[in-house]
């Protein structure tokens, strides 16, 4: 195949994944990765994807969390990215935007949790066959009461409350991640990005519009979890 009838092949791959997506999830950003050779979906704080399609969900973090749950024998699973540990707004409390994008809901641990866990368990997910991977929580402060610590303690006290099992986890330390989760087969990857400016991870983290994508990786940290 030349290269301009793949690039063709490429973009209709990612319009397929995007018009078969769950219907919760069509705003969400989908690319072509090169590398993997697949469709990633991309996932900002405050957002959350899930998938029973052979697409990968990526996102970025600093002091946020991503908890990646999965039902291995239902085969779907999916990713959150939230910014803070719990609200103790009610649901009718916090603004709810379109079709699930980048609400003040969901930016919160509490609901980034719960709607996680039953939109798997809505479409085909089994609550006993639920496992995790946790990742995040930097303490890109150095201050071990700072917020990735707090999102950290919530995300584990939650999972475990729910009876989740984790599998695995790579949380903590004083740098941002890089995370790609396959929900189709449980496989995590990271990387630990050079660390930034303190400022600039909580710009970031605090403004949905901006990434930390195009930050250089260490060398020799891809890891898979």
């Amino acid at each position: 195949m030349d290269s301009v009838s793949w690039k063709r092949e490429q973009h209709s791959q990612v319009a397929y994944c995007r018009q078969h997506c769950l219907p919760e999830f069509s705003h969400i950003n989908h690319y072509w990765d090169e590398t993997r050779q697949m469709v990633v979906a991309k996932i900002l704080p405050g957002e959350f994807y899930i998938t029973r399609q052979n697409i990968a969900i990526a996102t970025t973090l600093g002091s946020c969390i991503s908890a990646c749950v999965w039902d291995p024998v239902a085969g779907i699973g999916g990713m959150n990215h939230f910014l803070l540990p719990l609200t103790d707004k009610d649901a009718d409390q916090v603004n709810w935007s379109q079709r699930g994008k980048e609400s003040d809901a969901t930016r919160y641990g509490n609901f980034a949790m719960e709607h996680l866990i039953n939109i798997i368990l809505k479409h085909g997910g089994r609550k006993k066959n639920l496992v995790a991977k946790l990742f995040g929580g930097g303490d890109m402060l150095n201050n071990m009461s700072s917020v990735g610590m707090k999102n950290l303690h919530f995300a584990l006290r939650y999972l475990a409350s729910e009876k989740i099992q984790i599998e695995k986890a790579d949380v903590g330390l004083a740098c941002p991640r890089k995370v790609i989760f396959e929900p189709v087969t449980g496989k995590a990857f990271v990387k630990r990005l050079q660390n930034l400016s303190n400022d600039t991870i909580v710009r970031r983290e605090n403004d949905y519009r901006h990434r930390i994508d195009d930050e250089h990786a260490v060398e020799g940290s891809v890891e898979l979890f």
